[in-house]
């Protein structure tokens, strides 16, 4: 592992310092926008047009990088994101929050294609899952890290903002310093949605249901602990905590993935997932309770997203997994943008804790509906199932690509070994 990371810890260490700036964004949104006196709609709005901006960046940046290539586009998203990040405290209305956002969205999308792109050519096929593996810890630390410097000042100067435009800033040295060979960026047109839906029904639809839980805990998070009265401690806490559930759950979670009907497990994920906002909805006075909610709920969350992605491809031909890498980064985006806005119209009409019940509902339809699709199809043999993809739900086409050539060699590979 050492051997592997000494290629790719610039890029590795820019991708922390990216997730520290982008991580205090996001919960600086909720913080500051509590202050000026935003409403719950207000939020859900400016949250989704992040959500709307990283759509729109997965599919245009890779033409922007095709045109003028990976170090201007690089460096001119990294300007205007970090230009972004100091304008927000100083432009505190919400439509031009929505922009700003989508800005944000935008170049963050674009800067994770370059990025991607980078990290993918610096692996060897040998590499490439212990590279992917390592990118996943990076950006989650990265987001947890965030949530520690967000304790350090207050969110109502622009001192905090400006700390999110330095780190961002600085992180693009270490990649454009280390990144000396420039890979050619083919990402495949994403597969329709018509099709996508008829080879996995419940990829498809389990993906979309799932961006709006990300999107909504990611987004709404900090707007539903500033709403309840939770100190800007205890909010860094419960974001902290939707993602290190993410860290902890993940290895377990992916060892299953490879041994059981993997409809049984998105099933039990989501159940559990549904419980565990039931207990945030239902303990709403106390702390650790609170914790232990946003623990599992924000710990099944990410391993979801990469066992919806396996099952996907279990059911996809080898040629088309590319195009349908493409098609579900597109659909998650859509529930993105989605998510959100339901969550923020049930908040103001109902109460703050709708953010648990949005979450719960939108769990208990996943777990419903694989328990659906187990009555329509038979389970796959175990020896006939991709390796499970070990990717966020923030990664770009690139990325997503990247892990499914992965575990088609991978699973290639174990089967001339099992042969011999």
């Amino acid at each position: 592992m050492v051997n592997v990371l000494s290629g790719v810890w610039a890029l590795l260490l820019g991708v922390v310092l990216i997730m520290l700036g982008n991580g205090m964004h996001f919960t600086l949104i909720g913080l500051r926008g509590e202050i000026e006196g935003f409403s719950s709609t207000e939020l859900a709005i400016v949250t989704s047009g992040y959500f709307l901006g990283f759509l729109s960046g997965a599919r245009l940046t890779p033409l922007m990088i095709q045109r003028v290539g990976h170090v201007r586009v690089f460096a001119a998203l990294g300007s205007f994101m970090s230009a972004a990040l100091i304008a927000l405290p100083l432009l505190t209305e919400p439509w031009v929050w929505t922009l700003l956002r989508i800005l944000v969205g935008f170049c963050m999308s674009g800067v994770y294609v370059a990025a991607e792109s980078w990290l993918n050519a610096a692996a060897t096929n040998e590499t490439r899952g212990k590279v992917l593996s390592a990118y996943m810890i990076a950006q989650t630390l990265g987001i947890i890290g965030a949530q520690g410097l967000l304790t350090l000042g207050d969110a109502g100067t622009s001192v905090l903002f400006i700390c999110a435009s330095i780190l961002v800033s600085v992180s693009f040295a270490p990649i454009l310093l280390s990144a000396a060979q420039v890979p050619v960026v083919e990402v495949a047109r994403p597969m329709p949605l018509r099709d996508l839906f008829q080879g996995s029904p419940l990829g498809t639809v389990g993906i979309f249901l799932l961006g709006g839980v990300y999107a909504t805990q990611s987004g709404m998070g900090a707007v539903f602990g500033s709403q309840i009265g939770l100190t800007s401690t205890q909010i860094a806490l419960f974001i902290a905590m939707l993602f290190a559930g993410a860290l902890v759950l993940q290895y377990p979670i992916g060892w299953l993935s490879d041994r059981m009907d993997r409809r049984r497990l998105v099933f039990g994920l989501a159940l559990l997932g549904a419980l565990s906002c039931l207990l945030g909805w239902l303990t709403s006075g106390g702390l650790w309770p609170l914790m232990t909610a946003a623990f599992f709920a924000g710990g099944v969350t990410t391993p979801l997203y990469a066992l919806l992605l396996a099952y996907t491809n279990d059911s996809l031909p080898a040629s088309d997994m590319p195009a349908a890498s493409g098609g579900l980064v597109f659909t998650f985006g859509l529930g993105a943008i989605v998510g959100p806005l339901v969550t923020g119209w049930a908040m103001q009409r109902m109460s703050p804790q709708a953010f648990w019940l949005v979450l719960a509902v939108t769990f208990l339809a996943i777990a419903l509906y694989a328990l659906y699709r187990m009555t329509q199809r038979s389970v796959a043999s175990v020896d006939e199932t991709e390796s499970y993809l070990n990717v966020l739900p923030t990664a770009s086409p690139v990325a997503v690509e990247a892990a499914a050539e992965w575990a088609v060699e991978n699973a290639e590979a174990e089967g001339e070994n099992v042969t011999r």
